[in-house]
C-alpha cells in the first residue's frame, strides 16, 4: 500500500509519517528530502525558496514514478509533503491507483488560533527546522485556507483538524 499525506506546512505530515512507520512498518519517503537533495547537488536552479507549484511540477513526476515503482515491486511507502498536487492521480493507470491512500491535513482557523503556541513547539517534533521564523498565526491561516479550498476544488480527501489534533489513519 502506497500512503500519500500531504498539507500546510506544520500540520504534522512528518510526524503522522513516523507514527505509521512506527506502527505499520512502512518506510516513508519526505519530499523535503528529495526536493534538498536535488537542490544541492545542483541538479535544478530551482531554491528552498521556489514557488511551491514550480517545486511540484519538478518533484512530482519522479515521486509519481518511485510510487509506481512500488506498487509494481508490491512494497509498501509511505510519501510525505506538501508537494504532492491535487490531481495526482493524473499519470496512474487504475491498477495503480487501487494500492494508494491520499489524505491531506488541513487545521481550521478556529484550532490554530487557539493551538498556535502547540503548533509552534511541536514543529521539530520529528526534524529539526533551521529556520521557522516566518511561521505566523497568519501564514498558517492563509497556508490551510487555500489547502482546504484546493480539496474542496479537486474532491480530495482530507482531515479537518478543528477541536483536537487526533489523527487514526487505517492503512488497508
Amino acid at each position: 500500500m502506497i500512503v500519500l499525506i500531504t498539507g500546510a506546512s506544520h500540520t504534522g505530515k512528518t510526524v503522522l509519517a513516523q507514527k505509521l512507520l512506527e506502527q505499520y512498518h512502512f518506510p516513508y519517503l519526505s519530499i523535503d528530502h528529495l526536493k534538498m537533495g536535488l537542490i544541492r547537488s545542483g541538479y535544478t536552479t530551482l531554491t528552498p525558496e521556489s514557488e511551491d507549484d514550480a517545486l511540484t511540477d519538478y518533484l512530482w513526476p519522479v515521486v509519481r514514478e518511485m510510487i509506481k515503482t512500488a506498487v509494481e515491486n508490491q512494497q509498501n511507502l509511505i510519501v510525505e509533503g506538501c508537494y504532492i498536487p491535487f490531481d495526482w492521480q493524473k499519470g496512474l493507470a487504475p491498477e495503480y491507483l487501487k494500492h494508494i491512500q491520499f489524505y491531506c491535513l488541513v487545521m481550521s482557523r478556529r484550532y490554530i488560533e487557539k493551538h498556535f503556541r502547540e503548533i509552534r513547539k511541536y514543529a521539530d517534533a520529528v526534524e529539526k527546522r533551521l529556520d521557522d521564523e516566518s511561521c505566523t498565526i497568519e501564514s498558517v491561516c492563509r497556508d490551510n485556507a487555500g489547502f482546504l479550498e484546493r480539496c474542496r476544488a479537486y474532491d480530495a480527501d482530507y482531515i479537518l483538524i478543528d477541536e483536537e489534533y487526533q489523527i487514526d489513519i487505517v492503512i488497508k
